[in-house]
């Protein structure tokens, strides 16, 4: 009788272990105030700290490549061309990634002149990395170290005036990326998230066909609308509310809640803030420092 109790016991304490978080912590853009943004260094110095989930951004290059870049352009605040001359406020915009093959984006240094925005962030000569080159670089980190599972929250950067020019139509641009998740990793461990909410709706349709990998789907919102409104306009459920933290309130969060929407927010960077969200029941956030949410 012990040893059968002994044995549930075991399998009981297994199966907590791998529920996920209940509190998910996200680093934003792997963790932009302390390393290059979007940048293998900046994912791995993530999942150093502790968070449980890599928050990036995609977008796509001439060659069909999937690229992890908050813009689809070059910025000016810290990216340096190949010939070591920085990049100016009035060529950015002219170096759009979707007209450029990603052998000519990975000249580019976008760490080495750091981010005058972000002070605590480490300056170093980095790169923008493919997506498969990000979650391979990850998953060995997370092997080397032994880590639990740690989740990927991709946003797909795409505004409907920019189709076609600095970027491909929702069809083209979900295919891509969903193509990649499907060959190196489980959809449980994927959380697809955009503004562009044309994007979420190609998504959901295509997973309903089996078309592609069943994913959580998470709405990004910056609007002054109600939740309830920006749910209408999305057209169906998502799994996650993600909106601007200042948009929160407590109420917002309970009426989320009750529709069986996590609320995520971002970007948290203030201490006091990430306390507020926490006490008002958000089911995580999004921040560019996960060293100020630990302990939280």
């Amino acid at each position: 009788m012990r040893s059968i109790l002994l044995i549930f016991c075991m399998i009981a304490t297994a199966f907590v272990s791998s529920t996920p978080p209940a509190f998910d912590l996200q680093g934003h853009r792997g963790c932009r105030g302390l390393m290059p943004e979007n940048t293998v260094p900046a994912f791995i110095k993530a999942l150093e700290l502790g968070v449980t989930t890599l928050e990036l951004d995609v977008v796509i290059s001439h060659d069909q490549q999937v690229v992890v870049s908050h813009e689809p352009y070059f910025n000016a605040a810290f990216s340096i061309k190949p010939d070591g001359s920085p990049v100016s406020k009035k060529e950015q915009k002219e170096l759009v990634l979707y007209r450029m093959e990603y052998a000519e984006i990975k000249r580019y240094d976008v760490g080495s002149n750091g981010n005058p925005a972000y002070p605590e962030q480490q300056k170093l000569k980095t790169y923008k990395p493919l997506l498969s080159e990000v979650i391979e670089q990850a998953e060995a980190y997370r092997t080397a170290k032994n880590l639990p599972a740690f989740s990927y929250n991709i946003e797909l950067k795409s505004e409907p005036s920019e189709y076609n020019k600095s970027q491909p139509e929702p069809a083209v641009f979900c295919e891509l990326v969903q193509a990649i998740i499907r060959k190196q990793l489980t959809p449980d461990r994927v959380v697809i998230q955009s503004f562009d909410f044309a994007m979420l709706t190609q998504w959901k349709q295509q997973a309903s066909k089996g078309n592609f990998p069943l994913v959580r789907l998470a709405a990004l919102v910056e609007n002054l609308r109600s939740p309830e409104k920006n749910l209408e306009e999305l057209g169906f459920t998502p799994d996650i509310y993600s909106p601007n933290y200042r948009l929160l309130s407590a109420d917002k969060v309970a009426r989320l809640h009750e529709k069986g929407i996590k609320v995520i927010p971002w970007t948290v960077n203030q201490r006091d803030d990430m306390v507020q969200m926490k006490r008002w029941g958000v089911d995580g956030l999004i921040t560019d420092y996960p060293d100020r949410a630990l302990s939280l």
